[in-house]
């Protein structure tokens, strides 16, 4: 039979909003695409990252799309529109979801490990940079935009 023996390839999943891109947005694609055979990042739109963190991102969504899909570990980019990974999953499926471990041992880290399990979806958790965030980076901007 045609393919038959042939390992499936792993498909990583990395979503982040990747705004203000910074060498910790490039460590975790870095890392994401070591452990796996094809890397989908996830660029969280605009309505979603003020609903995960109340504020929009500082660069618009086609923007970061761009600069996401534009770095070598990254085989495709997608818009992640909706609140629920598991509906991203049904609508992109991967084999790997990528999270930072500042989620790892929360209430919701533990319910995505609950609902990705029952899929046969693996999280992985990569360290959260805490020298260099888009939350740092902004803070810094908004201080220099005080001064002017």
């Amino acid at each position: 039979m045609a393919g038959q023996g042939r390992a499936r390839l792993r498909v990583g999943y990395a979503p982040g909003v990747y705004d203000l891109f910074h060498v910790g947005h490039l460590n975790i694609l870095r890392h994401a695409r070591s452990q796996c055979d094809r890397l989908i990042a996830g660029v969280v739109s605009d309505e979603m990252a003020v609903l995960a963190k109340g504020r929009p991102p500082v660069v618009p969504l086609n923007e970061r799309l761009e600069i996401v899909r534009n770095v070598r570990f990254v085989d495709e980019a997608i818009a992640e529109t909706v609140p629920n990974k598991l509906d991203t999953w049904r609508q992109t499926p991967f084999d790997i979801l990528f999270k930072g471990d500042d989620w790892r041992g929360t209430p919701k880290g533990e319910r995505l490990e609950r609902d990705f399990a029952a899929v046969g979806v693996e999280i992985v958790y990569f360290p959260y940079t805490v020298h260099t965030s888009s939350t740092l980076l902004r803070r810094v901007l908004d201080g220099l935009a005080d001064v002017s």
